[in-house]
């Protein structure tokens, strides 16, 4: 029988307990992760098509429906039916329809562009509602606390904005946290992303004074109040991140 009193048995039972735990907890999220991955992807897909127009309302014809997104157990069959392979991978002007475009980490993306002479991979998304076209840019910025990231989807005029998703990792609630919000994202709807003939973005502004957002030429909607930073990275991330796009934007405009 083992003398329990001794240090090398505590120590012992110790690393053999590390071990059990480690090895079931490893065991648990190696067969969960394919189940978090398939989540993460649904999740995807309901944002992106949040962005361009289609939410619970299409399906329900409930107008108060239209500011959630369509459930996930439909989000693959919505998105292969309003989007399908319609997807693209952007470098400088050239366009390369790939079922990769998915799976570019944009966060990853910006920091290898930060490398000389690395030409940064931007994923698009073209989707089709009633024969009009939506293109649908995701973009990834920063806020008070975290990241914060959302989709754009500009009409086929391609700088009017059709739509808006934006969320974060960890804004203040009642304040940062909502961006991802109704009144907030709905005021980009219409806006422009150019002033003239040049690429401007939009600039979430403080003292706007225009309530109702109903200046859409202005390249601005309104602050939300007590969240200035978030405001800021959302006006960062739109301005950065979008502009990437116009080079191509402007190449198929001319053609």
């Amino acid at each position: 029988m083992a003398n329990t009193d001794k240090n090398s048995y505590t120590i012992g039972f110790a690393i053999a307990m590390v071990v059990l735990v480690g090895s079931v907890l490893a065991g648990t999220f190696g067969s969960l992760k394919t189940k978090i991955d398939e989540n993460k992807k649904k999740e995807k897909k309901q944002n992106i098509l949040f962005a361009m127009g289609i939410n619970k309302s299409t399906l329900t014809k409930n107008a108060a429906d239209a500011t959630s997104p369509v459930d996930a157990a439909q989000a693959d069959e919505l998105f292969s039916k309003y989007i399908g392979d319609n997807q693209y991978i952007i470098e400088g002007t050239k366009a390369t329809k790939s079922d990769k475009a998915f799976g570019i980490d944009v966060k990853k993306e910006g920091q290898k562009a930060k490398e000389a002479g690395y030409v940064r991979k931007l994923p698009l998304y073209i989707g089709s509602v009633g024969g009009k076209k939506s293109y649908i840019v995701p973009l990834y910025g920063k806020g008070l606390w975290d990241a914060i990231w959302g989709y754009v989807a500009l009409d086929g005029d391609l700088k009017t904005v059709k739509g808006a998703f934006f969320d974060h990792k960890g804004e203040t609630p009642g304040l940062g946290a909502n961006i991802k919000e109704a009144f907030f994202y709905e005021d980009f709807k219409g806006e422009s992303i150019y002033s003239g003939a040049e690429y401007k973005g939009i600039t979430v502004a403080k003292g706007n004074n225009d309530p109702k957002n109903e200046r859409k030429n202005d390249n601005k909607v309104d602050a939300i109040a007590g969240a200035t930073i978030t405001g800021d990275g959302v006006t960062a991330m739109i301005k950065t991140d979008l502009k990437l796009y116009v080079p191509y934007f402007e190449s198929i405009k001319v053609n």
